[in-house]
């Protein structure tokens, strides 16, 4: 009789036979999936405009956002992490059919949305080497699809986001030294803002954790054979410092675009953000800032990939290479369909925010019903009720997320 594979030995002897440089490597890995995932193009140009529009009060945004992302996603980690199932599988098993209805949802609006990441990896292309964003799109893409062909496709993918969620993160840190932030007024407006935005909160937390991002990590650490009550802690910790690294990012870019709002730079054209790294640090922000914003976007590639793909797959049921050819396809159809159309236009830019707001509320609310009623899914785990009130509490904005998102489509007709 031979040995199953790795992927398919129970969670509670698998996790007894790693080494512990293995399993920190997954749960580094799912961690940085979740943060890249939230770090795409769009994140870097809501986190400019915010900070154009507001200034340092923008700093309050921010942290009452990563406070609300935090409980939320330590709730959606910990109920699938815990039961060991996907959330369409727990979502079925909630309400039959109800699964493949947020399959639906989310695979429509990732695919939409991974339009517009190969296009942003066509952008960072630009300031990077000066490529048409167009070569530099399919490249970049090619890329991402050698990534997930790779022999060990799983160990590539979450080193690959290791180190560009490191990149991103410290090329940012040096931007921000350079432009000489006011830290002393940014920090002083988290407690006491000057002005309380509560369109920014909404927005910053809805490109944090709309759509597939929110389940990106918890797919990955379950995929990679981390579940079960007695997981609890890594579950939960991978959940919270995941939140946190998105929000470093979030924090020195911020810092980065503020030091040359305040030195009274002006902003203009096209790409706010590019400008920002230019009057920052010359032709090598510029450069920099390719850097980062290809790293960001082809994260992201990766990310709505792989997480759309595991909304259609079974993790018993569907073979590694099916898997990875699904992968492969859903790149590949993003980019012909960039290439075709030559950016993401904006009605399908706008619908999809429609679908993965109404996503959001749906299946988050899906996994709270589970915290709070269905034990039998959690291998008779007691679930603490306050954390699931406190992601409760969290929940309702995203019925607001929801709202907001829907008025943009009902406007269009």
């Amino acid at each position: 009789m031979t040995e199953p594979p790795l992927s398919e030995v129970e969670p509670d002897r698998q996790a007894s036979t790693e080494k512990p440089a293995v399993r920190r490597r997954k749960l580094l890995g799912a961690m940085f999936l979740m943060a890249t995932s939230a770090i795409g193009p769009g994140f870097i140009t809501q986190t400019t405009e915010f900070t154009v529009q507001l200034g340092a009060a923008f700093a309050f945004a921010i942290v009452i956002s990563v406070i609300m992302d935090i409980l939320l996603q330590v709730n959606v980690w910990r109920v699938i992490g815990i039961s060991g199932q996907r959330a369409q599988d727990l979502g079925n098993q909630v309400l039959p059919g109800l699964g493949w209805v947020l399959s639906v949802l989310l695979v429509v609006g990732g695919l939409v949305f991974n339009i517009g990441n190969v296009s942003g990896t066509g952008l960072g292309t630009v300031s990077m080497f000066g490529l048409d964003p167009r070569i530099g799109g399919v490249l970049s893409a090619l890329i991402a699809i050698a990534i997930f062909l790779s022999r060990k496709a799983g160990v590539a993918m979450d080193r690959i986001v290791i180190v560009l969620g490191a990149v991103m993160i410290g090329l940012t840190i040096y931007v921000a030294a350079t432009s000489n932030p006011p830290i002393g007024t940014a920090a002083r407006n988290i407690v006491l803002p000057d002005n309380v935005d509560f369109l920014a909160i909404t927005t910053v937390l809805g490109g944090t954790i709309g759509g597939y991002i929110v389940y990106a990590g918890a797919h990955r650490l379950l995929d990679s054979g981390i579940s079960g009550p007695e997981q609890i802690g890594t579950i939960t910790r991978g959940s919270i410092i995941g939140v946190l690294i998105t929000g470093v990012m979030r924090i020195v870019f911020f810092l980065a675009v503020l030091g040359v709002v305040a030195g009274g730079a002006e902003l203009g054209g096209p790409n706010q953000a590019a400008s920002a790294f230019e009057a920052a640090a010359g032709q090598v922000g510029l450069r920099m800032f390719g850097v980062v914003y290809w790293a960001a976007s082809i994260s992201s590639v990766i990310g709505a990939s792989y997480t759309s793909v595991s909304f259609l797959t079974s993790r018993t049921r569907t073979s590694e290479r099916t898997r990875t050819w699904l992968v492969v396809g859903f790149i590949a159809i993003s980019t012909v369909l960039y290439v075709s159309i030559g950016a993401a236009p904006t009605t399908l830019l706008v619908f999809a925010g429609a679908f993965n707001g109404l996503l959001l509320p749906i299946g988050i609310g899906v996994l709270l019903w589970i915290a709070w009623r269905r034990r039998d899914l959690l291998h008779g785990y007691r679930y603490p009720r306050w954390l699931a009130a406190v992601g409760t509490i969290a929940w309702l904005v995203t019925i607001y997320l929801a709202v907001q998102s829907i008025v943009p489509v009902i406007e269009l007709f």
